[in-house]
């Protein structure tokens, strides 16, 4: 779903997870709610019927293994009623290390075909 060239220009390789996100953004009534198809150190991929604007700025809650995480983003990609890329900003170092430590478990339980 995502092009072949936007896979080039990611910083850090994604993994398959489903992860609960909260995004909040300026005009919004409520924050969105959603799952990431992917995640990375440097963003995610999720898939919604409501997309976003590119260069929307948001704040961004992880739910990884019920413990919350913060960051700071802007949406990189849109596909109209199908998802966004997501390209994370800013995120404490705490924060980005357990984001850091999920992704690496995730990458040890993907078999290997």
């Amino acid at each position: 779903m995502i092009p072949e060239r936007a896979k080039d220009r990611r910083r850090f390789p994604r993994v398959k997870s489903a992860v609960a996100l909260e995004l909040r953004y300026r005009g919004a009534v409520a924050p969105l709610r959603a799952m990431t198809s992917e995640v990375s150190l440097s963003g995610c991929y999720i898939e919604t019927m409501f997309t976003l604007d590119v260069g929307t700025a948001l704040e961004i809650v992880m739910w990884l293994e019920g413990e919350k995480i913060f960051g700071k983003g802007v949406i990189a990609t849109k596909y109209p009623q199908v998802g966004n890329g997501i390209d994370i900003k800013e995120m404490k170092a705490e924060d980005r290390a357990k984001l850091e430590a999920f992704l690496k478990a995730q990458e040890v339980q993907i078999p290997k075909f």
